[in-house]
């Protein structure tokens, strides 16, 4: 087959925790006769600022259906094959798009759908549905008009027949290939054109039995055949930032600035691109330029004040950031007042949000004493009561300053956990002990010695 120019179509809408990972595996293709518009509906995070680090075109459409912006942008190429591809999807490897068009061979073909496979951590029903319905056999399809655009390939020339439906709310991929279909097209299922997708195709309904069918699918060991594991987000090709706030006067800890040891934990990490300091202190800034961490700004002096939350501080921050085109794909928080924390803490964080899907990670400790909150004016107790400890839930502490993970859409909302949280526990004594004041230090200079000789440090 001679080489053919792709168009690919991404529909987008505030997609900014998938789109850099997907453009990322789009421009990695070993097919390279391609060009890349997306159609971006009002993205209000920064999908948009994240693509346009890419060589693709972007259009804006307001009245969003899914078959006008298709059409939108398929008029603005040149493609003669076109690709439709939701901005949440990332192809599975570099055979993708070479995939979906070597199938083109026959005329008779007017459009491909390739497989599309959950992630480790999408909602079960979903994986449920991705698992039955995308299945490892090619198919070639005469009457049967399914057609997912989540992830397809059209030939130009059909589509300038028979564009997409611009007035469905939904579906109008079946409804293009049921009439390409009556037209004595074919459409073909191609499974080696696959792409990781979180959401499914139907919505939540039985939990519980969906719950038993997606255990005796995974059990099948559907993904050992296509031979890869459920990874989707490549943390190497991420803008990790660690992000530090620091204010008031300089302490110092075995002679070294107190900053230099949250630095330097930072820089430790495999995953983080930049360690970026925020303060309104030159003092500061200068201490952390010669630790290695950048100052891009300095903050407003009023956001130093005692009455001032740090969700406040890394919501101004974050802005900053984004104002200067630092764009973060995540975001690791980090306090200064934590001298002790344990090899690889930041990366497992990280692994974690990305693994399991998650809003946020935090590290904790667990508290298997008596526990209290005030609820009310009353007091309520929220551990499990006096029962033997190894038989007993803990309840866990969260140790936000010591490390967390989170997306940075959360920080521009001012808070730092979204509603999907995950924790990871840190069994060592010495990580909790924070360093506030005179005494603090005076502490922690006893426990240095110790920790400096790795004795205790793991995690």
């Amino acid at each position: 087959m001679t080489k053919k120019n792709i168009s690919i179509i991404i529909r987008s809408h505030n997609e900014e925790k998938w789109i850099g990972a997907c453009l990322e595996s789009v421009f990695n293709q070993d097919y390279k006769y391609f060009d890349v518009i997306l159609v971006d509906n009002k993205s209000t995070d920064q999908t948009v600022m994240k693509a346009q680090k890419y060589p693709l075109r972007i259009i804006s459409i307001d009245d969003f259906l899914p078959g006008k912006a298709l059409n939108l942008g398929i008029r603005e190429s040149k493609g003669d094959f076109i690709v439709c591809l939701s901005a949440h999807c990332i192809p599975v490897n570099d055979k993708w798009l070479s995939s979906l068009l070597r199938n083109f061979e026959d005329d008779k073909v007017a459009g491909v759908y390739g497989r599309q496979e959950p992630m480790a951590f999408t909602p079960d029903a979903d994986k449920r549905d991705m698992l039955t319905v995308f299945g490892l056999d090619r198919k070639v399809q005469i009457r049967d008009s399914f057609f997912h655009n989540a992830n397809s390939m059209i030939r130009r020339s059909v589509w300038g027949k028979i564009p997409f439906d611009e007035k469905t709310t939904n579906i109008e991929d079946r409804l293009w290939a049921k009439e390409v279909l009556k037209r004595g097209y074919r459409i073909i299922y191609e499974p080696e054109a696959s792409v990781f997708h979180y959401h499914g195709i139907h919505q939540n309904q039985d939990r519980e039995r969906c719950v038993n069918v997606v255990r005796i699918l995974e059990n099948l060991d559907l993904d050992a055949a296509n031979g890869h594991q459920l990874n989707h987000l490549d943390l190497n090709n991420m803008n990790i930032i660690a992000l530090i706030p620091v204010r008031g006067d300089v302490l110092y800890l075995k002679g070294r600035p107190l900053l230099e040891y949250t630095i330097n934990s930072a820089k430790e990490s495999k995953f983080v691109k930049q360690v970026i300091v925020t303060t309104d202190s030159e003092e500061y800034a200068k201490i952390a330029r010669d630790c290695g961490a950048l100052t891009p700004f300095l903050r407003e002096p009023h956001l130093s004040g005692e009455h001032v939350d740090l969700e406040h501080v890394y919501q101004y921050s974050i802005n900053k950031m984004e104002e200067m085109s630092i764009i973060a794909d995540i975001v690791v928080p980090m306090e200064i007042t934590f001298p002790f924390r344990p090899e690889g803490l930041i990366d497992q964080l990280i692994l974690r949000l990305a693994r399991e899907g998650l809003d946020s990670v935090v590290a904790v400790r667990a508290e298997y004493g008596s526990c209290w909150v005030r609820d009310d004016e009353a007091i309520k107790r929220v551990d499990a009561g006096f029962i033997p400890r190894k038989f007993k839930d803990p309840v866990y502490v969260g140790i936000k300053g010591l490390g967390c993970a989170t997306h940075p859409t959360f920080l521009r909302e001012g808070r730092l956990f979204g509603e999907k949280v995950g924790i990871l526990e840190i069994t060592n004594p010495y990580s909790p002990v924070e360093v506030r004041d005179a005494a603090g230090l005076s502490f922690a200079e006893k426990l240095m010695t110790q920790w400096s000789e790795g004795a205790v440090r793991n995690r």
